[in-house]
Order: structure tokens, then C-alpha cells, then sequence
């Protein structure tokens, strides 16, 4: 199974960036989708999680300018990031905990995508 990330970049201050992550492999189900950040020599955080019942948790500090969702017929996982600051500027990874059979899940991250934020 693989997690891969796309969308990172360069991004002003107060501007827009979309994150996706493409789940592939042997997947049975793809479960809770989350999306983590770590900034320079800083521990790795939590951003946001989707569950496939459509449960959102969203981290305070993204409250209200992130929204994570998913398609689950790609078993994608998307980030639109708005009004970015520059202290958003961290490497994203994706998360998930995926089933590669109806009885065993375990969990896969992605290699993580860089995310700068100018001033």
C-alpha cells in the first residue's frame, strides 16, 4: 500500500494551496483519512481527520481556512488550505489507516510534501 501526496508548493501569505493524496495498493477499505504537519524542529502534528462516516476533526489553529474531504471511489483525500500563513509553512503528510483485509488494518503515511508560505 501506498500513500502519495501532491499539491505542496510555494504559496504567498492569505493565499490558496490544495492538497491530494492517493491511496493505492492491496486496499480492502480504506478507513480514517488524516492529514499531519511538521514544521522545522518541531514535533509532527495533526491538521485534520476524515472518517469515512463523515466525521471532521480539525486542529484549532486551522479552524476555519482548511477543509479536509475525500472521494472514496479514488480513495483520495483532499486538503484546500485558504488564508495561509506563514506559519503554516511545514512538510504535509497524509495518514491513514487502511483494512488490507476485512480483518487486519494498519496504518500508512505518505512521504510528505513541502508547504512554504511567504510573508
Amino acid at each position: 500500500v501506498q500513500l502519495v501526496e501532491s499539491g505542496g508548493g510555494l504559496v504567498q501569505a492569505g493565499g490558496s494551496l490544495t492538497l491530494s493524496c492517493v491511496a493505492s495498493g492491496n486496499i480492502y477499505k480504506v478507513n480514517t483519512m488524516r492529514w499531519y504537519r511538521q514544521a522545522p524542529g518541531k514535533q509532527r502534528e495533526v491538521v485534520a481527520g476524515l472518517t469515512t462516516g463523515g466525521t471532521v476533526h480539525y486542529t484549532d489553529f486551522v479552524k476555519g481556512r482548511f477543509t479536509i474531504s475525500r472521494d472514496d471511489t479514488k480513495n483520495t483525500v483532499y486538503q484546500q488550505m485558504n488564508s495561509m500563513k506563514p506559519e503554516d509553512t511545514a512538510v504535509y503528510y497524509c495518514h491513514a489507516d487502511i483494512k488490507v483485509t476485512p480483518n487486519y488494518e494498519y496504518d500508512y503515511w505518505g512521504q510528505g510534501t513541502q508547504i512554504t508560505v511567504s510573508s
